[in-house]
C-alpha cells in the first residue's frame, strides 16, 4: 500500500529554513483511490509468477538519457532519496488486481469523448534539454502554461512571462529526470502485462510506475497555486483528469496515478531548501501580481 506520509527531504539534506513552512500541504487521498490505496499491497505467494514480472525494456525503451543528469533544483543526492522513497503494489496484490479490474470497467464504460480528451492530453508536456541552459526553447514550450490555460481560457506567450518560463522549465527539467529515475528503478510492468484482456488505447515504452504525465501535471499544478494561491483547487482538478486519462487509456495503474502526486510533492518540497528555487519562484511571483 502506498502512503501518503511525506519524508522530510529538505530536513534530512540541509534543514528546514522558516521559509518552507509557507509550502501547501498535500492534499488527502479522494476519490477511487481512497478505497483502492486501504486494499493489501503485498505478494500473494500463490502467483510467484507475477511477482517476478517486470517491465521488459529493450533498446527502444524511451527516457533513459535523462537518468543521471544534472538537475536544476534538486541534487543528484536528493534524486537518489527521492527515488528510494517510491514503492508500488506488489503485482500479485489484491490492490494490483483491484486496480487491473477498475480499469477492465474504465475500459468497458469509456465514450468517445474521454477517449478524444484522453489523446488531447497525451500530446501535451514540455521536454528540455539534456544540458543546462537559459534556452527553455525544447519542445512544447507552450504546454509549460497550459494548466493555466485550461483553468483560465486564456491564452499564454511564454515569452511575456520570462521569470515564470524559467521556473516551470527548471522543475519541469527535474520532473524528467525524476521520472525515468523512479520508473528504470522500480521497472514496473503496465497493466496490459499484467492483464491481458486489457485493449490499451496505445502502448508505452517506458515503465509504468510513476505516471510521467501525471507527475508533470502534478508538479506543474503545485508550483502554479503557489504562483497563484487562489487557485489552487483548479490546478489540482486539471491535474486529476491528466491521471484519470491515463487510467481511461489502460496504460496506467491508479496507484500509478496517486504515487505521482505524492512524489510531485516531495520533490517540491525538497526544491524549496534550495536558494535558486527560492529566488525563481519570487521572480515567477511578481509576474502574477
Amino acid at each position: 500500500m502506498i502512503t501518503r506520509l511525506i519524508l522530510c527531504f529538505a530536513l534530512i539534506l540541509s534543514g528546514q529554513s522558516s521559509i518552507s513552512q509557507s509550502l501547501h500541504s498535500l492534499e488527502p487521498i479522494k476519490k477511487h483511490y481512497l478505497e483502492l490505496s486501504k486494499l493489501d499491497g503485498t505478494p500473494n505467494p500463490s502467483t510467484p509468477e507475477l511477482n517476478a514480472m517486470r517491465y521488459p525494456t529493450n533498446a527502444r525503451s524511451s527516457g533513459k538519457q535523462f537518468i543521471g543528469i544534472s538537475p536544476t533544483y534538486l541534487s543528484l543526492s536528493q534524486v537518489t532519496l527521492l527515488k528510494e522513497s517510491m514503492q508500488f503494489p506488489s503485482n500479485s496484490s489484491a490492490q494490483t488486481r483491484a486496480e487491473l479490474d477498475y480499469l477492465l470497467k474504465l475500459e468497458a464504460e469509456r465514450t468517445d469523448t474521454q477517449k478524444k480528451r484522453a489523446w488531447v492530453i497525451a500530446r501535451i508536456g514540455y521536454w528540455p534539454p539534456l544540458e543546462k541552459t537559459n534556452d527553455y526553447s525544447g519542445a512544447n514550450i507552450e504546454d509549460l502554461f497550459w494548466e493555466y490555460e485550461q483553468v483560465t481560457d486564456r491564452e499564454i506567450n511564454p515569452d511575456a512571462y520570462p521569470a515564470t518560463t524559467k521556473l516551470l522549465a527548471g522543475v519541469t527539467r527535474d520532473m524528467r529526470i525524476m521520472e525515468f529515475t523512479v520508473k528504470y528503478h522500480l521497472m514496473r510492468p503496465r497493466p496490459y502485462h499484467l492483464e491481458p484482456r486489457l485493449n490499451s488505447m496505445t502502448r508505452i515504452s517506458n515503465p509504468s510506475f510513476a505516471s510521467g504525465h501525471t507527475l508533470w501535471a502534478y508538479i506543474q499544478a503545485f508550483t502554479w497555486s503557489e504562483l497563484i494561491p487562489s487557485m489552487r483547487k483548479q490546478f489540482l482538478d486539471i491535474a486529476y483528469e491528466v491521471g484519470e486519462s491515463r487510467e481511461i487509456m489502460g496504460i496506467h495503474y491508479p496507484s500509478d496515478e496517486e504515487a505521482a502526486g505524492v512524489l510531485a510533492h516531495k520533490m517540491l518540497t525538497a526544491m524549496w531548501t534550495n536558494p535558486s528555487f527560492l529566488a525563481d519562484l519570487r521572480a515567477a511571483k511578481e509576474e502574477w501580481k
